[in-house]
């Protein structure tokens, strides 16, 4: 290899902002050559040679070598640089995304990625129009309960997870007035069904937890760096799970929606696990297998006297009993 064939070092330029710098050079008509633009942006001429036949060629920058002023120029108007290609596809999934930003509002993730839109945005050539303003009347995200976290913690526990900063979390059981403190190796922060849940090692029950980070009243870290395991997969964890609640058990769950309800089971996919059945009457019968019973119970029962679980046993009687306790809590009035 000889030595104006070396990659460039971490701290030179990345590609494309070299090129942006050839492209001001270019455009400002002072003929630059490859010899100048490499002394300029410290890289070798080898690397400018490929930036500008990349401009040319990828790019469709109408870039020419003028012989004469042995220099490069533009044989065109050029009014941008075409820093982003993006096809009409990818457009309306970057508005989607932008609408679907709501969910994010109020935590570290918000301004980020409005940065990056923004940036994205202001990238595109001229012959796309991005006004992300105009579709606020065309896609929208709604959710009728929005989770309330407190933005320092929720940053806390953003920054020690990327970092693997081990943290101790004072935290509130739900139910419970008092607070307990854990220590805690942060592993993943997930936003599960619109809920957002801190998975990690709990030093004190010495296994993976699941914390909601709302009842988390403050956070103080430690000092000590932790190593997360090459093992661990949030996918996997969940995979049997109806939400983020992971148990040890193996449950065939089948539960029967009347006509009434069925088109709402056929219209979603619930679980990675699920069979759908259909049944004479109209309705649909929901097969899945779980490790876990106790967000399925609850499941079950927003559904009222539309859906019937088959099986497994304990789950029919879990819902019984969660009706008794509803009728109880609500007699009939004279």
């Amino acid at each position: 290899m000889n030595p104006g064939d070396r990659a460039p070092l971490p701290a030179t330029r990345p590609p494309l902002e070299r090129m942006l710098r050839i492209h001001q050079r270019v455009q400002s008509g002072k003929f630059p050559n490859a010899s100048t633009l490499a002394r300029e942006l410290e890289v070798s001429t080898k690397s400018i040679q490929r930036d500008l036949e990349f401009m040319r060629d990828r790019l469709g920058l109408p870039l020419e070598y003028d012989g004469r002023r042995f220099g490069y120029f533009y044989t065109g108007e050029v009014k941008s640089f075409p820093t982003l290609q993006i096809t009409e596809g990818e457009l309306i999934a970057l508005l989607v995304a932008e609408k679907a930003l709501q969910q994010y509002r109020g935590t570290s993730f918000e301004r980020p990625i409005v940065s990056a839109l923004k940036k994205m945005a202001s990238s595109l050539p001229d012959t796309i129009s991005l006004n992300l303003a105009e579709w606020d009347q065309s896609i929208s995200f709604r959710t009728s309960a929005e989770p309330v976290l407190d933005i320092e913690t929720f940053d806390a526990l953003t920054r020690a997870a990327a970092r693997h900063e081990q943290l101790v979390i004072h935290y509130r059981k739900p139910g419970r007035k008092t607070v307990e403190a854990r220590t805690v190796d942060p592993y993943h922060l997930a936003n599960v069904n619109g809920e957002w849940f801190l998975f990690g090692f709990d030093h004190l029950r010495n296994d993976i937890r699941t914390f909601a980070p709302a009842r988390i009243v403050r956070v103080e870290p430690t000092g000590t760096r932790f190593k997360k395991p090459q093992n661990f997969s949030l996918q996997e964890r969940l995979s049997q799970s109806f939400g983020v609640h992971s148990g040890t058990g193996q449950h065939d769950i089948r539960i029967r929606f009347s006509g009434f309800v069925a088109d709402y089971i056929r219209e979603k996919k619930w679980h990675p696990s699920q069979r759908l059945i259909e049944l004479e009457d109209g309705g649909v019968e929901l097969r899945l297998q779980l490790s876990s019973l106790v967000e399925i119970q609850r499941w079950v029962l927003t559904w009222g006297g539309s859906a019937v679980v088959i099986a497994p046993p304990e789950l029919a009687r879990d819902v019984r009993a969660a009706a008794r306790a509803i009728l109880k809590q609500h007699p009939a009035s004279d």
